[in-house]
């Protein structure tokens, strides 16, 4: 990797923010028939560009980040379906390059606060991953993937262990067992250590942050802070309880939105919102845990027009918010219609300050920059975009065709896997810009289209990357792929 830009003010510190579980419809300048007033959200597409076509690579937590960090394709690494627990081991590659190790070598400060779930190494104290000597370090976590300093939990904020852990140690030993109140307020019984609240958890990373850019505003920084919330345990603190007038899922969709607005505040008062790029988006869909149903009363869809939610290759389960500011580039009050991937980052981030990406690393990462700053192209960013639901089903989207390699959802709405009506086609070819919908099935009319986006998928893993460059490999190797010979 060569950096052909020195180190310095003119580099743009960048704060990346990524709720957990908010879809798209839940951000009201994305959604005009919103029942919650993001003002914050709504404040950044008014200062930047709001994107309408952002999409994850996965419809689940774990995998999306494994992406957004490492620029490939979830589905390449060793997690084939479902998500990681807080116990589970790190699913990062060792010596693989993410987002912050290129940064950190190109001169920034680096710091990751919040929710990890990418897997760490515990200390075992017994022959139960739930056996952990909470006295010894943390091996393998953010500080092993170029992050200087972490501030954070392991995995989602209903699963244990319910510790804090500050780069390699944990803050407190757990010194007591906790469990779900009531059905929103919803975790996993575990641990919990004597210094952790589950009500706390999102202020104090929140002040975590404003601390972290005070005390690196001097310097270059990234910092990537991925919310435990809204996911459950759905629990706003009492400022905000009632306040979005509809049920608890809402108001904890405002406090998010005060997390930004705390943030650019900081930014602003420390002189420094100019030349910092500030990205919030999504790692899915919302989760079926918000309600929908008591949603619906209120007339608010978090998954707005689109079909399906968390965990499906539907729409509803990809498809994000995705905002991003930066004053001194990007105009004001943008908007784009292009289709992007949260694998982008990495690229991106690299012709900003200026990297030659390896061709082992970012192997599904496309640089948005031309779009960020408005410039012209010859044509989409993206040949395609791979998305990938809870149990493992591919879809791959090209212009407006998308098709989906399963019967149904391939996640938890209807028709869920194996629950699909007897004789329903194996897969799902929808054109978007007639049927943003997705529920009129053209498979039958258009073979060569079904064909065309197969033979491209086929491709993309055979190669193990789906950019210009050497052909990569895939965790699993050809075992794996002979489990794709159906496509």
């Amino acid at each position: 990797m060569t950096n052909s830009r020195a180190a310095g003010k003119d580099k743009p510190n960048i704060v990346y923010i990524l709720a957990d579980d908010m879809g798209y419809g839940d951000v009201s300048c994305l959604n005009e028939h919103s029942k919650l007033h993001t003002a914050h959200l709504d404040g950044m597409a008014a200062a930047g560009m709001r994107f309408t076509d952002g999409h994850s690579s996965s419809a689940v937590c774990t995998p999306s980040r494994y992406s957004i960090l490492t620029g490939r394709y979830n589905w390449r690494s060793s997690l084939k379906q479902g998500v990681m627990n807080g116990y589970s081991k790190p699913l990062i590659e060792e010596g693989r390059m993410t987002v912050a190790s290129l940064l950190k070598e190109a001169g920034y400060r680096t710091a990751c606060i919040g929710k990890w779930h990418l897997g760490l190494d515990w200390a075992p104290s017994g022959g139960q991953p739930s056996d952990v000597d909470y006295e010894q370090p943390v091996r393998n976590g953010p500080n092993a993937y170029g992050f200087d300093y972490y501030y954070g939990i392991s995995a989602s904020l209903d699963m244990p262990p319910y510790v804090y852990i500050e780069n390699d140690r944990v803050t407190a030993a757990p010194d007591r067992i906790t469990r779900a109140v009531d059905d929103t307020a919803w975790w996993r019984e575990g641990p919990t250590g004597a210094d952790f609240c589950h009500e706390e958890v999102l202020p104090r990373c929140t002040e975590k942050v404003l601390e972290t850019i005070d005390r690196l505003r001097d310097e270059p920084f990234f910092i990537y802070y991925p919310l435990p919330a809204p996911h459950t345990p759905i629990m706003p603190t009492k400022e905000f309880l009632g306040k979005s007038g509809t049920n608890r899922y809402g108001d904890f969709v405002l406090m998010c939105d005060d997390v930004v607005g705390k943030i650019l505040q900081k930014l602003e008062a420390c002189g420094l919102t100019r030349n910092t790029i500030v990205l919030f988006t999504s790692d899915n869909g919302c989760s079926p845990k918000a309600d929908y149903g008591a949603l619906a009363e209120f007339g608010h869809n978090p998954s707005y027009i689109f079909r399906g939610q968390k965990a499906d290759i539907y729409e509803g389960g990809h498809r994000v918010p995705l905002l991003v500011q930066w004053p001194e580039r990007i105009a004001a009050g943008s908007v784009s219609q292009e289709p992007v991937c949260l694998t982008d980052l990495m690229a991106t981030v690299a012709e900003i300050v200026g990297v030659r990406l390896p061709e082992d690393a970012a192997e599904d990462s496309v640089s948005n920059l031309r779009v960020w700053l408005g410039r012209e192209g010859d044509g989409p960013l993206r040949e395609a975009i791979v998305h990938h639901s809870i149990n493992g089903s591919f879809s791959i989207r090209k212009g407006d065709w998308k098709l989906e390699l399963c019967p149904g959802s391939g996640g938890w709405s209807d028709p869920r896997p194996g629950q699909e009506p007897e004789g329903s086609p194996a897969v799902q070819l929808y054109d978007l810009s007639r049927d943003i919908g997705e529920r009129v099935n053209v498979q039958h009319e258009y073979p060569e289209i079904v064909e065309e986006l197969t033979s491209l998928l086929r491709a993309y893993v055979q190669q193990g990357r789906s950019t210009p460059g050497r052909v990569q490999g895939n965790a699993g190797g050809a075992q794996w792929e002979r489990t794709l010979e159906w496509m």
